[in-house]
């Protein structure tokens, strides 16, 4: 990467800059076991359910909110995830990515399609804010990033050159959809999880971990 043509980094938060393990667990397994316990359910019977009913909402905003789950299935999913929040761990490397960010002048911009309520429990535990010179959450724009709408709200808020701007983000519907905007260098993320298995990646470029970008450093 030749950070000279790099005025702003954008960076998407969960399964880029955090570990996606916390929120795979709380969706796949977590929830549906205390959702079972609080609806009186045989697990068997909520499990397979649960992820179906999640899944329509793939691509929208509401996948992403807090509020919106919370009252379709009646339990308090701010609390349950306040439940595990010791699994809530950064990816290799930000850190010292974020200080070489830093140390060039180069903008540092999360972007994420996490609700509030999750956003504010991952700062708790992480302090990232402190990490990076702003965040900007989808929910405030009421508009996901997968869609073109969020990156036009974006750039008024955030004056960025798409041609001088980096983007590193785990969704490929993401990365398409800033491509489509015209931003100019996409990155994503071999392996969100770290409890999954790695991903081929064929559309963009895609690394392991954030010292590929720093080797030279």
């Amino acid at each position: 990467m030749d950070w000279k043509n790099i005025d702003t980094v954008l960076l998407d938060m969960d399964g880029t800059l955090l570990d996606l393990h916390f929120d795979t667990y709380f969706w796949l397994e977590h929830l549906p076991i205390r959702y079972a316990e609080l609806h009186k359910l045989k697990h068997s019977e909520v499990s397979q359910w649960l992820h179906q009913r999640i899944m329509q909402e793939q691509g929208t905003l509401n996948w992403y909110c807090l509020d919106y789950w919370s009252q379709a299935l009646q339990v308090d999913i701010k609390a349950l995830k306040r439940e595990i929040r010791d699994r809530i761990a950064f990816r290799p490397h930000v850190h010292d990515f974020l200080a070489h960010l830093k140390d060039e002048n180069i903008r540092r911009v999360i972007v994420t399609n996490a609700h509030q309520d999750s956003l504010s429990l991952k700062l708790e535990e992480t302090q990232l804010d402190q990490l990076v010179d702003n965040i900007v959450c989808s929910h405030d724009y009421r508009v996901p990033k997968e869609q073109q709408a969020f990156w036009q709200q974006l750039q008024r808020d955030e004056p960025f050159d798409p041609a001088r701007t980096l983007l590193v983000d785990d969704s490929l519907a993401v990365l398409a959809s800033a491509k489509q905007y015209g931003i100019t260098h996409l990155l994503s993320i071999v392996q969100p999880d770290s409890q999954q298995p790695r991903r081929d990646i064929l559309d963009f470029n895609a690394i392991e971990h954030f010292d590929e970008l720093i080797k030279n450093r």
